[in-house]
């Protein structure tokens, strides 16, 4: 039975605000910290319900709005494996978040059970974890009141990152068995990685220090604690790692603050030759660069990750002489610069998908091991069981054992910034890799990205993997007129799956030609989207 009292009770003290159409996309739920009151009661039910779905398995729900401005915040919540909550599930999420009045959640409640033929007597298990965020702590004690209305077993993981939230998740639901994925702890994430990293490094000179910017963010306590583990045999310095001063979180620094705006971040310097990476407010996506010898600054992006990190796999796989057997493959978005795209393929399967770490995710597993980072530097490296069997039980060699702690290195259930910038120290250092050498794997076409606010991103609808629009009729004929006019052209359209914004990327022959696309698409964008003229941003064409 459904505790309807305990329940309708608790949902009172978090009633949902009238004015606002909650949606749970790709991020989960996500807009001002301060209003999520309701939803995180009902996260905290929907966490319940979802667990008893899958027979008690344990659900992980993440307070955070990632990359996204301080007064912000979010949720979503982590299946059994450590994976995103299964699609299907975020329709039931955005009902229960949007019912109007404890009667009517109660009502979606209900239907959600006979729906989906739950069984209420089988227990409800939960960990959930907050980011630094100021309105994390009274959105916990929400979440909370959900859970124990509906009588959940819960464990608290305190404040920590996403991707150690995702570990916690499989690990708890994998201990004890053949697939056990480490230690279900904080420790248990730093050692596996931390000694996979060692490994890695035996025998290799000493990488120069790294210089980890933390974007004011919850990375910045787990990067202090690897820094403690891996002692002088890894240099890491840290900047942007304040996480008591109000309103420094993301704010001109961080992942996305250097891809968006293409340039290092005020805090940072850096002297000819020296490399650098930033994590976002989570430390679920992480971005390179490295200072030329002229001090000139390059950017390092997910593209750049996929190719160096894919083709040093590739030649593992084959000098373990596995290259028959095992099959690597890489996944990217239409957000993809056209370059990368024309290097990797050259070499292995590409595919491309929409944009959303679910789509990748679930394209990557299609292969032996998936490689996919989006553009923006949130990605990972699947391993699918049968190419972990192989690996495990084949004739030792070099390559063989590099292969293994590859896997250990890497964060399998989510894209995870430490693991990941772990992984591309582990690659330069075997491949004696500067930046620089990185970099010239391939030139990156020129490229904007631009935001374009509107009133109701839904207007916009895409096809083949995003790269095309179908509504409003007629703009994507548009476009194709615009980008025809440049050497090396390619635009496209789509809304974000995180904010009432649509994003406009373009990519030209050179620099003034792509922020000319770029911008000429977004004018055409707002106006088509009924943008007021007096408000329209000065730089659109």
């Amino acid at each position: 039975m459904l505790p309807v009292k305990e329940i309708q009770e608790q949902s009172d003290r978090h009633p949902k605000p009238s004015d606002i159409n909650f949606q749970y996309g790709t991020a989960g739920f996500r807009t001002l910290g301060k209003t999520l009151n309701s939803v995180l009661f009902r996260v905290g039910i929907l966490a319940a319900l979802r667990s008893k779905k899958l027979d008690g398995k344990t659900i992980g729900v993440m307070v955070t709005a990632s990359h996204n401005p301080e007064p912000d915040n979010g949720v979503k919540l982590v299946d059994p494996r450590g994976e995103m909550l299964e699609s299907s599930w975020e329709a039931h999420a955005t009902a229960l978040a949007n019912a109007p009045s404890s009667v009517a959640f109660i009502a979606a409640v209900d239907e959600l059970v006979k729906a989906t033929k739950i069984d209420l007597s089988i227990p409800a298990r939960v960990v959930y974890a907050r980011d630094t965020r100021p309105t994390g702590p009274q959105l916990v004690a929400a979440l909370r009141d959900g859970l124990e209305a509906i009588k959940a077993e819960y464990r608290d993981a305190g404040v920590t990152t996403t991707p150690v939230l995702h570990y916690l998740v499989r690990t708890i639901n994998t201990k004890g068995t053949k697939d056990s994925y480490g230690e279900d702890t904080e420790e248990g994430y730093i050692t596996k990685i931390g000694d996979a990293f060692k490994k890695l490094l035996a025998g290799k000179p000493t990488p120069p220090p790294l210089l980890i910017d933390c974007a004011n963010g919850v990375g910045a306590l787990m990067a202090e604690r690897f820094k403690a583990y891996l002692g002088g045999i890894f240099n890491i310095n840290l900047v942007n790692a304040d996480l008591h001063t109000p309103g420094v979180l993301n704010n001109a620094c961080g992942a996305d603050f250097v891809k968006v705006n293409q340039k290092l971040p005020p805090s940072i310097t850096l002297q000819p030759g020296q490399r650098a990476c930033s994590l976002d407010g989570d430390a679920d996506r992480l971005m390179y660069y490295y200072a030329d010898g002229r001090g000139q600054f390059h950017m390092l992006d997910g593209d750049k990750i996929t190719a160096l990190v894919a083709s040093y796999i590739v030649e593992l796989v084959k000098a373990s002489g596995l290259d028959e057997q095992i099959k690597v493959g890489v996944v990217q978005t239409a957000y993809a610069n056209g370059s990368s795209t024309k290097y990797l393929s050259g070499r292995l399967p590409v595919k491309c998908v929409s944009t959303g770490v679910k789509h990748l995710h679930h394209a990557a597993e299609q292969y032996d091991v998936g490689v996919y980072f989006e553009a923006n530097g949130h990605g990972t490296v699947l391993f699918s069981p049968a190419a972990q069997e192989l690996i495990s039980s084949h004739k030792p060699s070099t390559a063989l054992t590099n292969l293994k702690n590859i896997i250990d290195v890497i964060n399998q259930t989510v894209g995870d910034a430490l693991s990941d910038a772990f992984l591309v120290e582990a690659v330069l250092a075997h491949k004696s890799f500067s930046g620089l050498e990185w970099d010239s794997l391939y030139c990156d076409l020129p490229n904007r990205l631009v935001k374009v606010v509107v009133s109701d991103r839904n207007a916009f609808k895409t096809e083949d993997a995003e790269r095309r629009l179908v509504s409003p009729p007629g703009l994507q004929a548009k476009v194709n007129e615009l980008v025809r006019k440049y050497e090396g052209g390619r635009s496209f359209v789509r809304p974000s799956g995180t904010e009432d914004v649509v994003r406009v990327y373009a990519e030209a022959a050179t620099r003034a030609e792509a922020d000319e696309l770029a911008f000429r698409v977004a004018g055409l964008v707002y106006d088509e989207a009924g943008g007021d003229s007096s408000q329209r941003p000065k730089e659109f064409l």
